[in-house]
């Protein structure tokens, strides 16, 4: 008995995202259409950069001059919600979640981000040091619910794994809940 395997990173995601449509297209090309600068920074920047897990997050930051733009811009059955630091957005009948930052630190990793292949998606992406600072911020973050912490202390484990020179990177308070002395 033979097998033919050929599903694409892409196919997967469309998959694991659960929708009939690509949102996660239509949402890249909404930014596109309307020039809205953006890259992404969380467990998806993680992919580009290490061996690839599934999220159903879609973390970016977008140039803060554009949030307004990009809330008018939405499609209807895109729903979005203010929070205190990011504008979180979400599609009827999928399951990819998408939070937009809106903490001002974030705003500098716009000007290196880079194009990288992600899950199939061509996006700009956050440079390796950019994204495991977002990580490290996240973990350090002591209002967020210690499961999202553990992840970011996984994803911080994912990229020094690939590229050692990131360890030095690391604040001491972390490296011992890393047990990296």
């Amino acid at each position: 008995m033979s097998y033919k395997c050929d599903m694409t990173k892409r196919d997967f995601a469309r998959l694991i995202l659960n929708g009939k449509k690509d949102v996660l297209q239509v949402f890249l090309e909404l930014l596109k259409a309307e020039r809205i600068k953006f890259c992404v920074i969380g467990g998806l920047a993680v992919n580009a950069y290490a061996e690839p897990v599934v999220s159903l997050d879609l973390d970016i930051v977008v140039a803060a001059e554009s949030i307004k733009v990009l809330k008018k811009a939405l499609p209807s059955e895109f729903k979005a919600r203010e929070f205190p630091n990011s504008l979180n957005i979400s599609c009827r009948g999928s399951d990819l979640r998408i939070q937009v930052q809106t903490d001002p630190r974030y705003q500098a990793f716009l000007a290196k981000a880079r194009m990288k292949d992600v899950l199939g998606y061509k996006m700009p992406v956050a440079r390796v040091e950019d994204v495991l600072q977002g990580k490290i911020w996240a973990a350090l973050d002591d209002s967020r619910r210690p499961s999202k912490r553990q992840k970011d202390l996984a994803d911080i484990l994912r990229l020094t794994e690939k590229r050692k020179i990131l360890l030095a990177l690391i604040p001491a308070e972390l490296r011992s809940r890393l047990s990296l002395s």
